[in-house]
């Protein structure tokens, strides 16, 4: 199931994109969310990392921000199905897309679509 969602600042796009892992996971299935830039995906780690705390849910981000060492580990464990919701810009998507078992989520502001 691959989904783009458009929308606004402020029209709920983060929300729909966690009830939609939530629901993903608990199918179990590995879930890809894509940002369109690098600190707007760190910030989505820490929502989903805070959000879903009480859950026994593994959260990664794959960017630049991570060093090659922290990257080449995340994907190991990645590949072992040990990261739960791998985080990242959309440019990281062709290191994770050999993977059959993925639901991918992405957004962009509608402003960036025109």
């Amino acid at each position: 199931m691959d989904r783009l969602l458009c929308g606004d600042v402020g029209y709920g796009k983060t929300e729909v994109v966690m009830r939609a892992a939530f629901k993903a996971l608990g199918d179990g299935r590995q879930v890809a969310m894509l940002a369109p830039t690098t600190v707007l995906a760190f910030q989505h780690l820490e929502t989903f990392k805070r959000r879903f705390q009480p859950f026994p849910v593994r959260v990664e981000m794959f960017s630049r921000f991570r060093s090659p060492k922290e990257l080449k580990a995340g994907l190991a464990d990645l590949a072992e199905g040990k990261v739960d919701i791998a985080i990242g810009p959309t440019g990281c998507s062709r290191k994770t897309s050999s993977f059959a078992t993925w639901v991918w989520l992405s957004w962009m502001k509608s402003s960036a679509l025109a």
